[in-house]
């Protein structure tokens, strides 16, 4: 069975280009964001770091810790940030997995078990390996998301998801389409009208079962 929002995420320890890391231990009290990504010196993926790589003091202000995960090894990704800094114009300092044995992609539920990495392989070995997951501070998975090899990820819809899971996390409130940071939020169907109106004020009802509130934060 594949992982799924609110298991616990695997823990494991791995080698990367900022040294071994224990998953749990490094995440911390933090959110993290895990990327995944099929092999080095490839070009959408040279963009996407790069894009992670801009955002540092965006996840810095949300406490959220972002490492990356490739199958290849510790010395491809040292010199693989250096192209990254190139494009981005900024460098990456946050860590990449070198998940040589794929053990990490398979315990994330990225690639099938008998996945492994032929002689000469290409991008296309572990296309599936292109994957985000968010991981709230009690260590489970938020949100996940996967993208075709042709299609770049949008890192500002991950931090605008984020955005949504911080506002929300453990609180009887939900996030409405296109939703952004200070706009109006939508308060669950657990809380009556009294309740609702106690806990956030006053509420904007479009219908019965859809009732807006003032941004808490």
């Amino acid at each position: 069975m594949g992982l799924r929002i609110n298991d616990i995420v695997p823990n494991f320890t791995a080698e990367t280009d900022k040294g071994t890391i224990t998953f749990h231990d490094w995440i911390g009290d933090s959110w993290a964001i895990l990327f995944s990504h099929p092999k080095d010196f490839t070009p959408v993926c040279t963009t996407e770091f790069g894009a992670v790589a801009q955002l540092a003091d965006e996840w810095a202000k949300r406490g959220t810790k972002v490492i990356g995960v490739s199958v290849d090894g510790v010395e491809e990704h040292k010199g693989w940030k250096s192209d990254i800094a190139t494009v981005a114009g900024t460098e990456a300092e946050f860590p990449i997995i070198a998940d040589t044995d794929l053990a990490v992609s398979k315990a994330f539920d990225m690639l099938p078990a008998e996945a492994y990495l032929p002689d000469g392989r290409t991008p296309a070995d572990t296309a599936t390996v292109r994957s985000v997951y968010i991981i709230s501070p009690d260590k489970k998975l938020q949100l996940t998301m996967t993208y075709p090899m042709s299609v770049g990820r949008n890192f500002a819809e991950v931090l605008r998801a984020l955005d949504g899971l911080q506002r929300t996390f453990g609180q009887p409130l939900a996030t409405p389409a296109n939703w952004e940071t200070g706009q109006d939020v939508i308060v669950a169907l657990a809380l009556d009208d009294a309740a609702a109106e106690e806990k956030f004020g006053a509420l904007d009802k479009k219908l019965p079962y859809l009732r807006f509130a003032k941004n808490p934060g």
